[in-house]
């Protein structure tokens, strides 16, 4: 009666973690949109794009030089979470080097990759690419640390800080009168510096004494690189992906393509708070857990979440251009299109990096790199096919394909590895008993632990 009890609390607090997350995320796109809005409506369409453009390098280049290690710190944290300070240090010792070669090659690689932008751009990128990447790898391990620990409202609070902090700056540049570019990026800088100080500070029972530890264990930071490593490939190929579409404009389209561009597309991300929530909360969640319950759980998570968005971005669709031109002006009408093909490819995304953590929990994130290959092959391929020909159009044509193969190999994977059927993955008629049951019970997950026991007494013979 006790286990059933304390699973049935543990399923319950699953759940009230994914909706304070999602609701963080909501609030983070609403003042990530309202930021938008307001660099949109001051700078214009290039404006937005020069802006864009500097935004850009240092979360691209931070996500190729992560290596797999906020990933690798939760995992082995599930597993043993008395090596967290050891952890903790490793990795930070581990990025600090990394940062200082980041920073030398964007240094000398900016004037390259911004060509056609002007001198003074380059510039702001090359200082606030340099300054920027070791505060994001930093930023990124407190958040792994606090995901790991199930520390859930720092790891929410720090991110919803950095978006308010960046936009109650920029208003305050504004009503003075003296808001530019080149302030906002320095907003930006200051304001994750002032997040990742207060982060040290929420975080400092593990940071201060992991430097006191660091050097007297080795074990635990090979056992950290080394599912590091593992997973690195899957993140690369991530970062890779996400990001490449940015690198395509900047070689082939214009600033202010960029701009058009890096409007619709932040706002087609509000169709992805929930997903994005739950591919936050359920691998610390499910890690370290029986193979059964770790399919039960992620296969509803994705069920649910592909169902709810869809029922919601159906009717966005017809208010969506409306909405475009009424904030960001009728400069920015021209990119409707791209803006509903990236909504699709929004809720595709998400789908498929809930099925991820499955892999993830279970140990075989080289399955989820392998499908990260074939993806990126086929939208690289789409990109340099279509953009030329559609322009903007053909930038979201091309991300939309590659999520279909995303999730379709993700799908069948499932299938072939563990044995589960595709059909069972796609639809399970106790999804609509459990969505009922959250609205009547304050026990929501009470229909998937009895799935859980189940499958587990099944598997048991």
């Amino acid at each position: 009666m006790t286990s059933v009890a304390s699973s049935s609390t543990r399923q319950h607090g699953l759940v009230q973690t994914i909706l304070m997350t999602s609701f963080a995320n909501i609030l983070i796109m609403a003042v990530t949109t309202l930021t938008s809005i307001l660099t949109a409506r001051l700078f214009g369409a290039v404006g937005r794009g020069e802006l864009a453009a500097v935004l850009f390098w240092p979360s691209f280049l931070s996500g190729l030089a992560a290596l797999g290690l906020p990933t690798s710190l939760i995992f082995n944290v599930k597993r043993n979470q008395k090596q967290l300070s050891i952890y903790v240090g490793m990795s930070f010792a581990i990025q600090i080097p990394i940062s200082v070669l980041v920073g030398l090659i964007s240094w000398y690689g900016i004037s390259s990759w911004l060509e056609g932008y002007s001198e003074n751009i380059m510039v702001l990128a090359r200082w606030y690419t340099v300054l920027m990447v070791p505060l994001l790898l930093f930023m990124g391990i407190l958040a792994a640390s606090a995901q790991g620990t199930e520390r859930f409202i720092v790891y929410n609070l720090s991110r919803l800080l950095v978006p308010c902090f960046n936009l109650v700056g920029l208003l305050s540049l504004w009503a003075s009168g003296t808001l530019t570019v080149e302030r906002a990026i320095m907003t930006s800088l200051i304001s994750t510096l002032l997040v990742l100080s207060i982060y040290l500070y929420m975080m400092r029972e593990y940071i201060f004494e992991s430097f006191t530890m660091l050097f007297r264990r080795f074990k635990a930071g090979v056992q950290l690189l080394s599912y590091g490593i593992r997973v690195y490939g899957v993140e690369l190929l991530g970062t890779l992906y996400t990001q490449f579409d940015k690198i395509i404009i900047i070689a082939l389209l214009t600033p202010r393509d960029f701009g058009l561009y890096s409007v619709v597309f932040a706002l087609s991300r509000m169709f992805d708070v929930v997903q994005n929530a739950i591919a936050n909360v359920i691998f610390p969640k499910v890690a370290g857990k029986d193979k059964n319950q770790v399919l039960l759980l992620v296969g509803r998570a994705f069920r649910i979440s592909i169902f709810l968005m869809t029922l919601i971005v159906l009717p966005s669709m017809f208010i969506g251009r409306y909405f475009i031109g009424l904030l960001y002006g009728e400069e920015f009408l021209q990119a409707s299109t791209v803006f509903y093909l990236l909504s699709f490819e929004c809720i595709i995304g998400g789908g498929s990096w809930i099925l991820a953590s499955a892999f993830n929990a279970l140990g075989r994130p080289g399955v989820i790199l392998l499908r990260q290959i074939c993806a990126l092959a086929v939208t690289v391929t789409l990109f340099f096919t279509l953009t030329p020909v559609f322009g903007l159009n053909g930038i979201g044509m091309a991300l939309l394909a590659g999520s279909l193969v995303r999730i379709f190999m993700s799908l069948i994977s499932i299938s072939l590895l563990f044995k589960l059927p595709m059909r069972q993955m796609l639809y399970n008629k106790e999804d609509i008993l459990f969505l009922k049951k959250i609205f009547r019970e304050k026990n929501p997950f009470k229909g998937a632990r009895k799935d859980a026991e189940r499958a587990t007494d099944s598997s048991h013979g």
